[in-house]
């Protein structure tokens, strides 16, 4: 693009965790303006490759991020801070809400990455994700040749998270005994009991993705769970990996991936190590099947793994984002996150298309059990083809009846669908904040009401919602 000098902000815009700042402050450093979706896995790498230039560039390279409402509930500058503090984003953001600097500064798609020189040029504009090469040539270029570097942006931060057992909990499996939590951001695995005495730990707490014993072992903002006789299966998904808790030694063990966020190939496998797994955020574990969902890539894939390495197969999904039906790669997904399985069925939470697909095992066919469309969603009960969700995130089949338990993240709401009659019904319950894990078990739904760092549970038969005090 032709070099032109960066427009500064309008007036009157929503800082969230820093004191308002002009672009031409910043001239003498390079600057990165992200504009991003708060809801997208894919805005949520780039910010992660952006984090990874600063510390290359540590005060040459200053960070901005623009958050661009898709949907209703990141109207709420709340629940934008909230989501990116999830993720782990520590930059200046600028609540965007009302599109005004996206216009501003003609941005079409996120994740839009806007390069600015040290003289307050607009040099480049790097649109998608297409993996850290061009940006990371692009921002070398603007640093490398810059002196001494100056101090990078101070964030002020008003309103910290609190200080609580769990932080933003996602995934969750109940038993008759035990409740498995994925303590995003702590970073670790938690084994508790239905009361919530939280009995063994798995990860130092650290982001990281080191194998070996539970105090030692590391984990990376893990996401869903799947329990298989003494085996725990995570989707570790800030590393970009699949790992396994032996619940008898307490092992963890990676069994695949190689922390790229690159797009997996299928067929044999030769090494473990050789597959791509970009943000794996659901999993169900059968004998000798993990079926998973990589939000990163907009597909649902199986590891036929047996006693060897096995073949990866695409079960569903061209990889472009989209709401398609049809057989294997013909179908197309928007960011899958949560899944459940019944036989030779699987249910997918599609968060960006606020759907719920059906994949046929036998044949790969993809149907929209529930959605309308990509820039369709709200919160209508009924039959399923009027019924309306906003960017669900997690799955659980009830054990007991022909019912699939929905974590309505964006709409704070707990919903089910009746599988065979199609009817969306929601729980009378409080709004939750941005539940992201549901589990089904002995009458009761387990909930990680994620926002609020806490799991919940529900007694089906009384209504009764209670917190569960987890190391408290």
């Amino acid at each position: 693009m032709t070099a032109i000098h960066a427009p500064d902000f309008p007036h009157g815009l929503h800082w969230l965790n820093a004191a308002p700042i002009a672009l031409r402050s910043l001239e003498g450093s390079a600057v990165a303006l992200a504009f991003v979706d708060p809801a997208s896995a894919w805005c949520m790498q780039r910010l992660a490759d952006l984090a990874l230039l600063q510390r290359r560039y540590p005060g040459r390279l200053q960070v901005l991020v623009l958050a661009v409402p898709r949907f209703d509930a990141h109207r709420d500058p709340s629940a934008v801070l909230k989501r990116l503090r999830r993720h782990g984003v520590t930059f200046p953001i600028v609540h965007d809400l009302n599109w005004h600097v996206w216009q501003r500064f003609g941005i079409e798609s996120w994740p839009t990455v806007v390069l600015i020189d040290a003289k307050g040029r607009m040099v480049e504009r790097i649109v998608g994700s297409p993996g850290t090469g061009a940006l990371e040539t692009a921002i070398s270029t603007l640093c490398d040749p810059l002196p001494e570097p100056r101090e990078d942006v101070r964030r002020v931060e008003t309103q910290l998270e609190p200080r609580t057992p769990l932080r933003f909990p996602t995934g969750l499996v109940a038993t008759a005994e035990r409740l498995y939590v994925a303590d995003s951001g702590h970073h670790q695995i938690l084994e508790c009991t239905h009361a919530g005495r939280v009995l063994r730990r798995f990860g130092n707490g650290t982001a990281d993705a080191l194998d070996g014993e539970p105090e030692t072992a590391s984990f990376c903002r893990p996401n869903g769970l799947s329990l298989l006789r003494e085996e725990l299966y995570v989707a570790d998904t800030g590393n970009h990996l699949l790992r396994r808790i032996n619940l008898r030694s307490g092992a963890v063990q990676t069994v695949l991936g190689n922390r790229r966020a690159t797009m997996p190939s299928e067929g044999p496998i030769r090494s473990l190590k050789d597959v791509s797994l970009p943000s794996p955020t659901a999993l169900v574990a059968g004998n000798g099947d993990l079926h998973v969902t990589l939000a990163g890539d907009n597909r649902v894939w199986t590891w036929n793994h047996g006693d060897g390495l096995g073949v990866l197969e695409c079960r569903a999904g061209s990889g472009q984002m989209g709401q398609r039906d049809g057989a294997g790669i013909l179908a197309s997904f928007a960011q899958p996150s949560g899944l459940a399985q019944v036989q030779q069925a699987l249910y997918v939470a599609d968060t960006l298309a606020s759907s719920i697909r059906g994949v046929q095992l036998r044949g790969d066919l993809t149907q929209t059990l529930v959605g309308q469309g990509m820039w369709e969603f709200g919160d209508a009960d009924g039959q399923r083809q009027q019924a309306r969700l906003q960017a669900p995130e997690a799955l659980a089949l009830d054990p007991d009846s022909p019912l699939l338990w929905i974590a309505d993240t964006g709409n704070g709401r707990i919903r089910s669908l009746r599988l065979g009659g199609g009817v969306v019904a929601t729980l009378d319950l409080r709004k939750l904040a941005g539940p992201a894990g549901i589990a089904a078990f002995g009458g009761k739904l387990w909930i990680s009401e994620t926002d609020a760092h806490a799991v919940l549970c529900l007694d089906l038969a009384s209504n009764t919602l209670t917190q569960v005090p987890i190391d408290e």
